[in-house]
């Protein structure tokens, strides 16, 4: 397995230390440029560990895994845990109910915005309009991301399209996925880091020194107090910034179904339902990938999934066998994986 994770270590990804390099500089909207927080790459890394008999194990690792990194849309899978958590508590009863009739800010007051559901929001088909932190969803009208999101800070979006009707175009658009955040936010009257170290990080045993960052721009009142709405998808900076150890093991809580030793932290139903494919997108599921047309891996069925980000950051899962590859600043994750799953014998 060493042979083969150092074949995987040479395909580092084509991304400079200072990632301000790749990120938008402010030529389609003056707000287009890092609002959040960033910090220098580090080397490429990954872990190899499956769940053995309700427990966490891990086969094998290469690189700096302890080290913290930025990990750009893998935030949106955990943000998509924290609305499973919110269903869980009966914050969400119904994802197919209006947003509005929980989240009362003035963001779904509209009569276009007023039909947009919970699922709308996390299958990435809200067609959302307005305005969140300074940044205009048509900043991200257009967007170009494949399954492959892993290989670029997301595309390029070619001039601001006309908006569909709520559940009526896919798109991958960060402006909603931080919407989603601060509706979250709403519903849980907290710092939704606090709510993750609580709810899912410390019961399944994660580090301390992982961080979830917002903007600038993103700070907002809650219950009389001054709060940071956390970035979803870390387009402009901030997001989830964490190792590789606690990567493997939230991709652990996954592939049990949200057990973890015996104890259900996220319910099963819910990861059930975050894995169907959105009926826009086969590829996609509660912001998580789906190996849909083999998008992921060649090797893996359709059941297996993935939380992908920007600059090679991957958590894939293939619940039936509990396995779990993490990959970080990796050029080629499909290969990366296929390699592994090779050399397991699969």
């Amino acid at each position: 397995m060493q042979e083969i994770l150092q074949e995987v270590a040479r395909l580092d990804a084509d991304v400079p230390s200072d990632l301000k390099e790749i990120l938008p500089k402010g030529k389609r909207h003056p707000n287009d440029r890092p609002l959040g927080p960033l910090k220098t790459r580090g080397a490429t890394s990954g872990i190899v560990a499956r769940v053995t008999g309700g427990q966490y194990d891990e086969i094998a690792r290469y690189g700096d895994c302890e080290r913290t990194e930025v990990t750009f849309s893998v935030s949106k899978s955990y943000l998509s845990a924290l609305a499973g958590i919110a269903w869980r508590d009966g914050l969400i009863t119904d994802i197919d109910e209006p947003v509005r009739n929980k989240v009362d800010d003035g963001g779904f007051e509209s009569p276009h915005n007023g039909h947009i559901t919970w699922r709308h929001l996390l299958q990435q088909t809200s067609e959302w309009e307005g305005e969140l932190f300074g940044l205009p969803d048509a900043i991200d009208r257009g967007r170009q991301v494949s399954g492959d999101a892993g290989s670029t800070v997301g595309g390029s979006a070619d001039g601001v399209r006309s908006l569909k009707a709520p559940g009526e175009f896919w798109e991958y658009n960060d402006v909603r996925v931080n919407r989603l955040s601060l509706c979250l936010l709403r519903l849980f009257q907290e710092p939704l880091p606090e709510v993750l170290k609580r709810e899912v990080m410390d019961p399944i045993g994660a580090g301390d020194t992982w961080q979830w960052h917002g903007y600038e721009t993103s700070w907002v009142d809650v219950g009389g107090r001054q709060v940071q709405s956390v970035s979803g998808g870390a387009h402009w900076g901030g997001g989830i910034w964490i190792n590789s150890q606690d990567h493997a093991r939230f991709g652990a809580l996954y592939a049990s179904s949200g057990t973890w030793e015996g104890r259900e932290i996220i319910p099963r139903q819910w990861i059930a339902m975050s894995m169907q494919p959105a009926l826009l997108n086969a590829g996609y599921g509660f912001l998580w990938w789906l190996n849909h047309d083999a998008a992921l891996s060649t090797i893996a069925p359709p059941s297996a999934f993935a939380a992908r980000g920007a600059g090679g950051h991957e958590i894939f899962v293939w619940p039936e066998e509990q396995l779990i590859i993490v990959l970080r600043w990796c050029a080629d994750a499909s290969k990366a994986i296929d390699l592994v799953l090779a050399e397991l014998g699969y």
